[in-house]
């Protein structure tokens, strides 16, 4: 059931873009948030410590393992996950906070991570999946980053399993050439804006005509 609309304005999307590692996904997110002012990226909740230059509440939300599960238990996190032994999670407030705002929020997370969204925010979440040309492509796109070789095996058995679940995202962008894979990630969100359930204002707009929804 989707929640109410703003008076005015237009209600937020979740931008779930999920992908292999070498699939290109952060070269499209990268571009996406560059130049589309509505859009902002989630920011994270980690139990792992700041690295050099992080600050708090730009790159991540630091907390202890306590605080975490603190949060997961009182339903302050839309998804979570366990990665190399540090817990990852999306706070509630700021992205419910942004949605009622008009703000669309895009989100790193993989395919568990978008289903969890889709269940927090049933609605609101809008999945693409990005696919390589080909297995073969991948492949060689990672030899391309200088990985070792052992490295390269893992992340490929892992983007098998990840590729398995392209069929539960209602959108999928093959990434052969960069800026066309740009161009349909970012018709799919302009598609996904005016979706006429998002239009706070149609509402007054109909009432002064007499009609409704």
């Amino acid at each position: 059931m989707m929640r109410p609309l703003p008076e005015t304005g237009r209600r937020g999307l979740c931008l779930v873009v999920a992908a292999p590692s070498g699939a290109g996904k952060s070269s499209i997110t990268r571009a996406l948030l560059a130049e589309d002012p509505g859009l902002r990226l989630s920011v994270s909740v980690t139990t792992r410590a700041p690295r050099a230059g992080e600050q708090e509440g730009v790159h991540y939300y630091f907390r202890t393992q306590e605080e975490f599960d603190a949060m997961a238990a009182e339903g302050q996190l839309l998804e979570y996950a366990r990665v190399f032994g540090r817990s990852y999670g999306t706070p509630r407030g700021p992205v419910q906070k942004a949605l009622s705002e008009g703000s669309d929020v895009l989100f790193d997370v993989d395919w568990q991570g978008y289903h969890q969204l889709r269940s927090a925010l049933p609605g609101d979440v809008v999945g693409i999946f990005v696919l390589p040309p080909s297995l073969d492509d991948l492949a060689s796109r990672l030899e391309g980053r200088g990985d070792a070789p052992d490295i390269i095996a893992q992340r490929m058995a892992a983007a098998r399993d990840e590729i398995a679940h392209v069929g539960e995202f209602p959108y999928v962008v093959v990434n052969t050439h960069l800026p066309e894979a740009i161009d349909q990630v970012r018709t799919i969100l302009h598609a996904a804006r005016t979706e006429t359930k998002r239009q706070g204002w149609l509402r007054h707009w109909l009432g002064g005509l007499g009609l409704s929804e």
